[in-house]
């Protein structure tokens, strides 16, 4: 597996992300539906990353910048028939990579709070996220839960954040 620039003209990435956001929607009333279309991947602030197996799309993540210090994970999607493979993990391990190489000191995330979501609630929980209020222009919602990780001081890094060895 390994993972690289996407490229958001990719019918099987415009496949993954049509269907993500899809089911996304089934799942949350259209208020609470905080998932990046293609257009929204599209943005200056915003760049994702595809897990490929050969040619095979696997999965797929983006960061958002939310200023120079701060980002927001966006559009993590494994393929269906991947799943329980690790690639969750590897794109989120890439994320918290790229964010300290961007020098981003704040990493978070929206997710779910349906039973629908625990797993990935639990994938971010193991990679050092911890619940936290909204950010950026998020509110309070039943919907939502927020998350987000950050070194705890200068002698902290994202892989201490994370638990995780050799991010990268």
């Amino acid at each position: 597996m390994r993972v690289e620039l996407s490229d958001l003209d990719s019918p099987a990435l415009v496949a993954l992300l049509t269907e993500h956001v899809r089911q996304l929607r089934t799942l949350s009333p259209p208020e609470s539906t905080h998932a990046l279309d293609l257009d929204g991947l599209r943005q200056p602030a915003v760049t994702c990353w595809s897990v490929l197996d050969g040619d095979e799309l696997l999965g797929c993540g983006a960061l958002q910048q939310l200023d120079g210090r701060h980002a927001e994970i966006k559009s993590m999607r494994t393929a269906t028939a991947h799943r329980g493979r690790g690639v969750a993990a590897l794109v989120l391990r890439h994320l918290i990579a790229e964010a300290a190489d961007r020098g981003v000191h704040r990493l978070s995330l929206e997710t779910g709070s349906a039973a629908f979501f625990a797993p990935a609630r639990r994938l971010y929980e193991r990679h050092g996220f911890v619940r936290c209020g909204p950010f950026g222009d998020y509110r309070e919602d039943p919907n939502s839960v927020f998350m987000t990780a950050q070194p705890a001081n200068a002698a902290t890094t994202w892989s201490e954040v994370s638990g995780v060895e050799n991010i990268g």
